[in-house]
Formats: structure tokens, C-alpha cells, sequence
């Protein structure tokens, strides 16, 4: 008798993970940013939002970049550890355990703040919170994987360096 398939977004891997993460970055990138009837966006002002906005999109490129050249073949969009991948905790890897989910996270704020949209900063928000969950649920893939795994934890921030 053979196991019955779970649909893809129940993937023993995560897969409805992805779906949701790309469905919210597509939210951040392409959704409405505001609604008529709220309030301008006034603080920072204008060229600091953008100012800001530009530092933290560039810091989050470079922190998605690395984090993927560190990984090379072992690269996987799906939250499940990658077989035979090794643990990373050297690059971006010693400041941040998902360098990769904080970039998204700092490039979404960034947007929201060169867009200075009330809804798009609801978004990364909603990203964030997100992120947060799957690095969870991938967290206990990777102690079960990797036994140096929870001292790593207990040394390197989960997706913000140095604060959370």
C-alpha cells in the first residue's frame, strides 16, 4: 500500500511556506500602498524615508546575496534543509542565522519607506511576523539535522543581527 500524497501546499518540506512568503514579497513589491481616506505619511520626512529607505533595501540585497552565495549548491527555497548541506555558520551566517529572511525583511521596510505607504509597511510587518514562523518551523528541522545546531542558537541572533 502506498503512502497517499499530501497536496503541494501541505509538502512534507514546507512547500505552502514558500507560497505564502512569495505571495506577501509580491504584496511589499506590487500591492497597494496606501488608502486615500489615512493619513499622510509625514515622519521621517521625505529624504530621510527615502534616505533610510535606499541604506536598508542595498543592506538587505547584500545580506540576501551572501547569504545565497554561502549556501551555493545547497541553496533551497523550501524551509527543509537541503540533503547532505552542510550547517553554515561562518559569512553573514555569524551575525544572523537567516541572513537571507533578514534581507527580505530589511528590503521590505526599506520599500515602505521609499514608498512611505501605510499598507506596504503592513506588509513587512505581516513579512516579518511570517519569517518569523517558518525560521521556527526550520529551526526544528535543523537541530534534528544538525546536534551543534542549538549552541549555534544560543550565540547568533535568529533574524536581526545582534537584536533578535
Amino acid at each position: 500500500m502506498t503512502t497517499p500524497r499530501l497536496p503541494w501546499w501541505k509538502g512534507a518540506r514546507g512547500e505552502g511556506y514558500l507560497a505564502v512568503q512569495l505571495v506577501l514579497f509580491a504584496l511589499v513589491a506590487y500591492g497597494p500602498r496606501t488608502r486615500s481616506e489615512w493619513p499622510a505619511w509625514s515622519f521621517p520626512p521625505a529624504a530621510v524615508g527615502h534616505l533610510v529607505g535606499v541604506a536598508l533595501v542595498v543592506l538587505g540585497a547584500l545580506l540576501v546575496a551572501s547569504g545565497i552565495l554561502r549556501l551555493g549548491k545547497h541553496l533551497s527555497p523550501l524551509p527543509h534543509p537541503a540533503p547532505g548541506a552542510p550547517l553554515h555558520q561562518s559569512g553573514p551566517y555569524r551575525f544572523v542565522r537567516h541572513p537571507i529572511y533578514c534581507g527580505g525583511i530589511f528590503m521590505a521596510f526599506g520599500w515602505a519607506l521609499w514608498v512611505r505607504g501605510w499598507l506596504t509597511l503592513l506588509y513587512a510587518v505581516l513579512l516579518f511576523v511570517f519569517l518569523d514562523v517558518k525560521a521556527r518551523r526550520e529551526e526544528r528541522w535543523l537541530r534534528r539535522e544538525f546536534p551543534g545546531y542549538a549552541g549555534y542558537q544560543a550565540r547568533v541572533r535568529k533574524l536581526v543581527p545582534f537584536v533578535y
